[in-house]
């Protein structure tokens, strides 16, 4: 695994180690700001914005996956930044879907996203991964520990399958594609920027530190967003 910890698309099925792809993504911002931006190589920059969820907000948008470990290592750094972002920065979540397994866990929390759950039980849904280490690799199981969690499970089941929640999830697949996501967790901010604990972070560092070293590097871009809009 890549030693600045960032759970790459291929370990997913392979377990293999790969350098996150830049396909669609511009350096040549980092490369003329490397004299006087000490941020430089710390973010990617897209060629082109992206659309975000609510006009007029900053949107940062956490790419993450339930059963990722490097995930599960960051979310203790990003939940109390995310409770003192300013009131014109939109946070939301987007589980990725690389492959059929992680679809399931995908749909999971976009169904807990339908109930209004998905806040609520994000460090217990962790848990049950990344702790507990339970085998939650169908809807059968899926259904089990929600419902342990307190979640009606018909409620559940109905969202599991409704037809929004697919939707949702092929929104934040498509979203994924156009960050150009191979590896999780990582950041999109503005529609235009994106980095990680990997991008950000130095080989060998603690996980904690190099998440520390992403969301400094995330409250630069959110000034760069802020300034853009002015």
């Amino acid at each position: 695994m890549n030693e600045k910890k960032m759970m790459k698309r291929r370990e997913f099925s392979a377990l293999l180690s790969t350098p996150l792809a830049l396909g669609g993504l511009s350096l040549a911002p980092q490369l003329a700001l490397a004299q006087t931006d000490p941020f430089a190589g710390k973010f990617q920059t897209l060629a082109q914005a992206l659309p975000v969820a609510v006009p007029g907000k900053i949107e940062v948008v956490e790419f993450f996956w339930y059963g990722c470990p490097h995930c599960y290592a960051f979310e203790p750094v990003l939940a109390p930044w995310i409770k003192q972002l300013p009131a014109d920065v939109a946070f939301r979540r987007v589980h990725v879907g690389f492959n059929a397994m992680i679809k399931l866990h995908q749909r999971l929390f976009y169904a807990l996203e339908a109930l209004g759950k998905a806040a609520e039980l994000q460090d217990k849904i962790f848990s049950a991964f990344h702790v507990e280490r339970l085998e939650l690799n169908d809807e059968k199981s899926l259904t089990e520990l929600v419902v342990r969690l307190g979640v009606d499970g018909a409620k559940f089941k109905d969202a599991f399958n409704a037809f929004g929640v697919v939707t949702k999830a092929g929104q934040g697949a498509k979203l994924s594609e156009a960050y150009r996501i191979d590896g999780v967790p990582a950041l999109g901010i503005g529609g235009r920027y994106l980095t990680s604990p990997s991008i950000a972070g130095v080989r060998g560092e603690a996980e904690v530190s190099n998440g520390r070293r992403a969301l400094a590097v995330a409250d630069h871009l959110i000034q760069l967003a802020r300034a853009a809009k002015a």
